[in-house]
């Protein structure tokens, strides 16, 4: 049975040979072309190499900074958790439900704008020292996550 396994028809070429003779197609100078820098032995120039010009990421002005760094946070204000009403219980799975925030996987962040409601027991990964004190002074209280 294994001795008839063959390979499928045009599945497998002829190894490329280049510079043995005119036939070859590729004879004499071996699709190198005649003169320069690609035509010399151990030549490699880089695909970005402009030949000397000056190179477009030096052309191009450069503006602004991206900080690799950078934490992702998700911001709500305290102003913000009014349409969920008096005496809630306030985390990232409801705020995500009810289109305060995107997604529930990012850090979310409480802020101090605006007035706060009653009673609200809150859960978030981040709070200001203005949003926390809001909070507190209208009877609710914060609990820190992860």
């Amino acid at each position: 049975m294994l001795d008839r396994l063959s390979y499928r028809p045009g599945s497998r070429h002829r190894k490329h040979r280049a510079g043995r003779g005119p036939a070859s197609g590729l004879g004499k100078t071996a699709g190198s072309g005649v003169k320069g820098q690609g035509t010399r032995s151990g030549s490699k120039i880089k695909p970005w190499f402009e030949g000397g010009q000056m190179p477009i990421t030096q052309r191009v002005p450069k503006r602004g900074f991206k900080n690799r760094f950078r934490k992702e946070v998700e911001i709500v204000n305290v102003g913000d958790l009014e349409r969920l009403g008096d005496g809630a219980e306030v985390d990232p799975a409801l705020l995500s439900a009810r289109g305060l925030i995107r997604g529930a996987g990012i850090p979310v962040k409480l802020l101090g704008d605006g007035e706060s409601p009653k009673n609200l027991v809150i859960k978030v990964h981040r709070i200001s020292a203005s949003a926390k004190a809001k909070v507190e002074a209208a009877g609710g209280s914060v609990e820190l996550i992860g």
